[in-house]
Order: structure tokens, then C-alpha cells, then sequence
């Protein structure tokens, strides 16, 4: 029971996230398109490493989720 609103949690932030790309691409003069937002935030090196870190830990916590290093 508890999987299937995690589930439905995960599914929702995605579509709330692809909602928004796509309003900031249609109306970006009200929400700033991603591709702006990714430029402001990677000009400073602590937002580099931050997100270095995320996409580390999501490829840690989804990608190799299961692998046992001993039988690859």
C-alpha cells in the first residue's frame, strides 16, 4: 500500500516538474525556462557541486539499487 503512494508521489513531482518546463516555455516572462535557470545556477562553483552531488545520489539510490559489485 505504502509503495503505491510513493509511486504516485514520484509520478506527480514528475508531471508538476514537466508542467512547469513547459509553462516556462510558453510563458517565460512569468516562470524562467529551465534552460536559463541551469545557466544562473552554474556559474558558481558551490551550484556545480551541489548539483554533482544530486545527480550522484540519485544515481546511487535508483540506478544501483540491487547491484552487488562481487557479481557484475
Amino acid at each position: 500500500m505504502t509503495h503505491d503512494f510513493t509511486e504516485i508521489g514520484y509520478l506527480l513531482f514528475l508531471a508538476i516538474g514537466a508542467g512547469l518546463w513547459l509553462f516556462g516555455r510558453w510563458r517565460p516572462g512569468l516562470i524562467a525556462p529551465l534552460e536559463n535557470v541551469m545557466q544562473r545556477a552554474m556559474r558558481k562553483r558551490t551550484a556545480r557541486l551541489g548539483l554533482l552531488t544530486l545527480w550522484w545520489w540519485l544515481g546511487w539510490h535508483f540506478l544501483a539499487d540491487g547491484v552487488t559489485w562481487g557479481q557484475m
